[in-house]
């Protein structure tokens, strides 16, 4: 009899061995999926159903097939799918003026912190560091 060792059993765990067969299938499971999700299509398309018409009728007579009419529903409605809000609207004391000046303050040394990315952003920026100066300036804030 010929001494021949034993076959040595792998030193690797399975799935390293079998990482190939995993990514094929979970490739193919993909490839499969978006072949699926592209060609689905609507039944209920007037304008798939007469592409398919014309395919099947190649070499043949055309046949116009009128389109479904459209309904206007008279008798429907809408206000049947509209909620009312039943929440009351909550009515806030006004800010008092000396803490609109403050907060109008910090907004502007907020926009004077912030570097404008174009012309167009810079321009915007401008704009509004300019109603806050007005704001700031006069001898009394508008109420909105």
């Amino acid at each position: 009899m010929s001494d021949t060792p034993p076959p040595v059993p792998p030193t690797d765990s399975a799935l390293k061995r079998t990482k190939f067969i995993w990514r094929l299938l979970l490739v193919s499971n993909f490839a499969l999926g978006a072949y699926m999700f592209a060609s689905a299509k609507r039944r209920d398309s007037t304008e798939s159903n007469r592409r398919r018409e014309q395919k099947s009728q190649k070499g043949k007579a055309t046949v116009e097939v009128p389109a479904k009419p459209i309904t206007v529903l008279d008798d429907f409605n809408y206000d049947d799918f509209l909620v009312t809000d039943t929440t009351p609207v909550q009515v806030r004391d006004p800010i008092p003026e000396e803490q609109q000046r403050e907060i109008f303050k910090w907004m502007l040394e907020e926009k004077r912190k912030v570097k404008p990315k174009d012309p167009v952003e810079k321009k915007q920026n401008d704009q509004e560091k300019a109603t806050l100066k007005k704001f700031l300036s006069a001898e009394s804030i508008p109420k909105f």
